[in-house]
């Protein structure tokens, strides 16, 4: 299938443009908003609503900016050091995941000390809207026709303006998928369970981190930085820390509910 030309911009008024990519975050944040309002109907967490959208700016703010960095740093060093001005053009496309999760690790950790919040509470809300804003952001990859998968003879094969003329998996779409709606029904099935505290969060983690691994075999990997030793990609080398981190701590709550019960 030919890729359609999507403009990246939906609409401009002078040197205002309202760009395809911007729209995305803005509906993720905006659902992402409302999912947690939607579970502090189902579970009895210490939070109002006035708090969930301090929480919400604080990641947004962390998201945006660890998330830039993230990708400077983990992806394209040795550009964005000899052209550091462009460093803020997030326009532009060129966003991390895992620097974003770090970014917004750091801002929901003042935010708790500040609140005198339960940190377990704040990831586990957070776990359940971060899918969310993963699904709007994959798919603002595909109509920016970028981040593409490795070639295929698959007959859902796209050929993608600008990398070349055999036809790729459409990798965006699997990530919005696995990453955003399957991520997110596993998740909300869990808080309507009423599970223990931290299991959402740990759960998210190395759901992603599993998600991500499986998803990098059909994506191809970035130009500048190709194949990591082993045969593997950057996406994997961040990935697989993240899958056990969440399966160590999904053990460790578990046990210590146990131990206590």
């Amino acid at each position: 299938m030919i890729f359609p030309q999507i403009d990246p911009i939906i609409f401009q008024i002078g040197p205002l443009a309202v760009r395809w990519y911007g729209l995305m975050y803005l509906l993720g944040f905006g659902f992402s908003y409302l999912c947690m309002l939607l579970i502090l109907r189902w579970r009895k967490f210490d939070f109002t609503p006035n708090d969930i959208s301090d929480m919400l700016f604080y990641g947004v703010f962390g998201v945006i900016l660890g998330g830039r960095l993230g990708y400077v740093l983990f992806y394209n060093a040795s550009y964005f050091f000899q052209h550091p001005l462009e460093i803020p053009a997030i326009w532009q496309g060129g966003m991390s995941f895992h620097g974003g999760f770090l970014g917004v690790v750091v801002a929901l950790l003042l935010f708790g000390r500040q609140r005198h919040k339960s940190y377990l509470e704040i990831g586990d809300l957070v776990a359940v809207a971060t899918p969310i804003g993963l699904f709007f952001g994959r798919i603002g990859n595909f109509i920016n026709a970028e981040l593409w998968g490795r070639t295929t003879d698959v007959p859902w094969g796209f050929i993608f303006p600008g990398a070349g003329l055999l036809p790729r998996h459409p990798s965006q779409l699997y990530e919005a998928v696995l990453e955003g709606v399957l991520l997110l029904l596993v998740l909300l099935f869990l808080h309507r369970c009423k599970v223990v505290k931290g299991v959402v969060m740990f759960c998210f983690i190395g759901g992603y981190g599993l998600a991500r691994l499986v998803v990098e075999f059909f994506r191809e990997p970035d130009a500048h930085i190709g194949f990591l030793p082993g045969h593997v990609t950057m996406g994997q080398l961040l990935s697989f820390p993240m899958l056990i981190f969440g399966v160590v701590g999904l053990y460790l709550i578990l046990r210590s509910r146990r131990r206590y019960v």
